[in-house]
């Protein structure tokens, strides 16, 4: 009986501190259509940011040549809600350096039920809630599991893409090798 438990246990171990998906797409890059398209995510606090794809570019409207964070989450994902706290660090460290923006790829939530979550977990980001937010993901080669990262240089080209949780020390060797650029 005792090693049943245990092995449950390990199994619930390994799940909560994995990704809603096995795969990793750590070096894949994402998939841009040649056309230019244009989204406007409404932000939690009645906000709106836009966002360009073209070819090989991610353009966030008035980012003032920073680095650029999109984690794509939702609000029931245990490995998101155990990100955010690395998010949160990450943002008041290079506050001058980049900017993380949350985008939510949930439907149905309330602002007022996001904010409790801001709230809860101290969030110090942009968070979107946005039924463009699926077209975007979609646009971006799809999100296969949560969280996905999109790590994105000064200039709107893609660098990196993270499946699953993130080491906080891994996501700051590549922001510095960005910083370093």
């Amino acid at each position: 009986m005792k090693f049943k438990t245990l092995a449950i246990l390990t199994i619930l171990s390994i799940l909560f501190f994995t990704a809603c998906d096995s795969k990793s797409d750590k070096n894949q890059k994402p998939t841009i259509n040649s056309a230019e398209k244009q989204f406007n995510l409404n932000t939690i606090n009645n906000s709106q940011i836009n966002i360009s794809l073209n070819q090989d570019k991610i353009i966030l409207k008035d980012t003032n040549d920073k680095i650029v964070l999109l984690n794509f989450f939702t609000t029931w994902c245990p490995a998101c809600k155990v990100e955010i706290s690395n998010l949160v660090q990450i943002q008041e460290t290079y506050k001058n350096d980049i900017v993380v923006v949350g985008i939510l790829l949930e439907e149905f939530k309330t602002n007022e039920e996001i904010n409790e979550l801001l709230k809860s977990y101290n969030i110090n980001y942009t968070v979107t809630n946005s039924s463009e937010a699926f077209d975007l993901a979609k646009s971006l080669g799809g999100i296969k599991a949560i969280p996905t990262i999109f790590l994105i240089d000064k200039h709107g080209t893609f660098f990196q893409k993270y499946t699953g949780l993130v080491p906080n020390e891994m996501l700051e060797v590549d922001i510095k090798k960005l910083l370093e650029r």
